[in-house]
């Protein structure tokens, strides 16, 4: 049997007047999901455990089959085996967004935790000079994708308590400093490291182009190296992981995953949907399973922009759903899982923990669990209601 999982990050919201009292799922145009709803299982998954904070990492790991509260460390530990950063015992890794800070009477606000959706190539320059003014043999920087990137503290302290930017976008920063034992050391480095980047010529020359300048770091999403049993071993199944991020990436090294990496896939709305579809269908050749994660209906949604959330929505099920329903065709025993890992309400421009609504479709045209279209409130009119790690072995019955 082929299994593949199609994930559209932070699809599932709340319900608006201005959409005329619906979600997004529910306004946008999404007839191949609303197919598979409709002759498939339909209902709600709880992908984050109560006590874990409602990130990607803790409701993906869910998804992948893993119950986050017995492997889950952290954010970063998993961005980290992604990018090749070894990890010692008493290492700690923290994710290291580029953001824009902006001064305001006598405080300074987070104005965007991406700064500007900044390149990777401007990134990696920025991060490359952090490395050679404020690198150490114990703090290290490395640059990763677009404004995602890495800080690693060797032999440092992890009892701290940080704060995902996307969280503050719009507020004082000053209430949300890291804290707590070793927090001295990271509000230093953040502290010097918008001296560094406050006239680097990448920041120059994007206030002249009018884009939002990178002038500091934010540090938070810390952690050590996670244990997690690889997925052979677990489900029985060989496996790749399809997506732009390093925490996806990360999650599926830890499990003993391929990655296939997709020219294109950047992780916003502009990435290159068909292309990860149809990388994902010629993995199924020579894998058992395939997670195909799609990171643009999350950063829609932090940046409060519903009409780009709505647009990647209709995206991801035209050229991503789309193209793998008709391509898994060619397989005689196949199922398809099509979930969101959390809720991203586009007013809160943050992650929530309520359940997600998911399909398990098995091809053809079977007898649905009554549900006639994919959205939240059709999947709660279901009934079926599992913890999230619960889907994956719910797909293999």
């Amino acid at each position: 049997m082929k299994v593949i999982i199609l994930l559209g990050d932070g699809m599932s919201d709340e319900l608006y007047s201005e959409l005329g009292d619906k979600s997004p799922l529910q306004a946008a145009s999404t007839p191949n999901m609303d197919f598979m709803a409709r002759h498939g299982q339909v209902g709600l998954a709880h992908t984050v455990p109560d006590g874990l904070p409602p990130g990607s990492d803790v409701a993906n790991l869910s998804v992948f089959g893993y119950d986050p509260r017995t492997c889950y460390t952290g954010r970063s530990p998993l961005e980290a085996i992604s990018m090749g950063v070894t990890l010692g015992p008493d290492d700690v890794a923290f994710r290291m967004n580029l953001v824009t800070l902006k001064p305001h009477g006598s405080s300074i606000y987070m104005q965007d935790f991406s700064a500007g959706h900044i390149s990777t190539v401007e990134a990696r320059e920025l991060v490359e000079t952090l490395q050679q003014e404020l690198g150490n043999s114990e703090i290290e920087f490395h640059p990763g994708v677009g404004y995602r990137h890495l800080m690693v503290w060797r032999g440092g302290k992890d009892g701290m308590k940080g704060t995902p930017p996307h969280d503050i976008t719009g507020k004082s920063i000053l209430d949300y400093l890291p804290s707590g034992d070793g927090a001295d050391t990271l509000n230093s480095i953040m502290n010097h490291a918008q001296m560094v980047l406050h006239d680097h010529p990448v920041n120059l020359k994007r206030k002249e182009e009018g884009h939002l300048p990178a002038n500091s770091v934010w540090l938070w999403g810390h952690g050590k190296t996670p244990r997690i049993i690889p997925f052979k071993e677990k489900f029985g199944l060989s496996g790749a992981v399809i997506s732009a991020v390093d925490l996806l990436k990360g999650i599926g090294l830890c499990a003993g995953l391929d990655v296939i990496n997709v020219e294109g896939a950047t992780g916003y709305i502009d990435t290159n949907y068909l292309g990860k579809a149809q990388a994902a269908l010629a993995a199924l050749e020579n894998h058992d399973f395939v997670y195909v994660h799609v990171e643009a209906p999350d950063e829609a949604s932090h940046a409060g922009r519903m009409d780009h959330k709505i647009q990647a929505i209709e995206d991801f099920d035209r050229q991503v759903v789309g193209t793998v329903l008709e391509g898994m065709k060619k397989f005689s025993d196949y199922v398809i899982l099509c979930t969101p890992d959390h809720p991203t309400p586009v007013k809160l421009m943050t992650h929530t923990s309520d359940p997600v609504p998911f399909i398990i479709f098995r091809g053809g045209e079977g007898v649905g669990n009554g549900a006639s279209s994919y959205d939240e409130v059709q999947a709660k009119s279901t009934g079926l209601v599992l913890e999230g790690h619960e889907l994956m072995p719910k797909l293999l019955l």
